[in-house]
């Protein structure tokens, strides 16, 4: 089986700096996979590449078999891939609403409806604020309108990036909650997150990023119970058995 992204000794410079050393990976149609890893391993400049707004300097990455090397954001975008971005980056001089209608500027019209009240569905208290003001809205409800722009799109993968950063333990819950629904609706899931128990409990599978390479992978069950995962981002507590 074809994977629906797939990523192949990819790598990406900052000027003499490698900030991406060779990483290799895929993710299928269907799956949620967690990107793990401490500040600086290179997370947000894999999902920048793969959003196409930086270019690597040696690799492939290819999603639905076909290579991304060419092809614009714009194009990205509108060929099925979405992301919402670290630290959320909404217009914060526009209404929900107009945020909203703009992360559908890709689709045709007749789906703005329907897709507008699957968001609203997903996440009531973006209906409720729809006239107010982005800039004047609560951290983890730019969060939720970030993900529900991104949704609008009617992306076959979404790239999240930090969605739980800076955001209190109750509202978290809430996001992951409304992330297990968008899998239960058929998108695909590249999830990069700082609350790593949370990602692999998510996820289907996992990667985990150090200095620019990929120091492990694996099952999230099998990743969530390895000593090394437990000892490095885990606080050096064994994971709970699953219920």
């Amino acid at each position: 089986m074809t994977a629906l992204l797939a990523i192949d000794n990819l790598q990406v410079r900052y000027g003499h700096i490698e900030a991406l050393k060779g990483i290799s990976m895929h993710v299928d149609a269907g799956e949620v996979v967690a990107l793990v890893g401490a500040n600086g391993a290179g997370k947000t400049t894999l999902m920048r590449t793969i959003s196409g707004l930086l270019r690597p300097a040696a690799g492939d990455l290819k999603f639905k078999g076909a290579s991304l090397l060419h092809t614009g954001a714009d194009r990205i975008v509108r060929g099925g891939i979405a992301q919402s971005p670290e630290g959320r980056r909404v217009f914060g001089t526009l209404s929900v609403a107009e945020n909203l209608r703009l992360g559908a500027y890709t689709r045709p019209a007749s789906e703005f409806d329907e897709t507008l009240s699957q968001v609203y569905t997903l996440f009531p208290r973006l209906h409720e604020r729809s006239k107010q003001l982005a800039g004047t809205m609560s951290g983890g409800e730019q969060q939720m309108l970030a993900i529900g722009r991104a949704l609008m799109t009617r992306p076959q993968l979404l790239l999240l990036d930090e969605p739980s950063l800076g955001l209190a333990p109750i509202i978290v819950k809430g996001i992951f909650k409304a992330l297990e629904q968008i899998r239960k609706d058929g998108v695909t899931i590249l999830l990069v997150e700082q609350n790593v128990r949370m990602a692999l409990k998510l996820a289907d599978r996992g990667y985990v990023l150090e200095v620019g390479r990929i120091a492990l992978e694996g099952s999230a069950h099998e990743l969530l119970h390895s000593p090394a995962v437990q000892a490095a981002y885990l606080g050096g507590e064994r994971a709970a058995a699953p219920a």
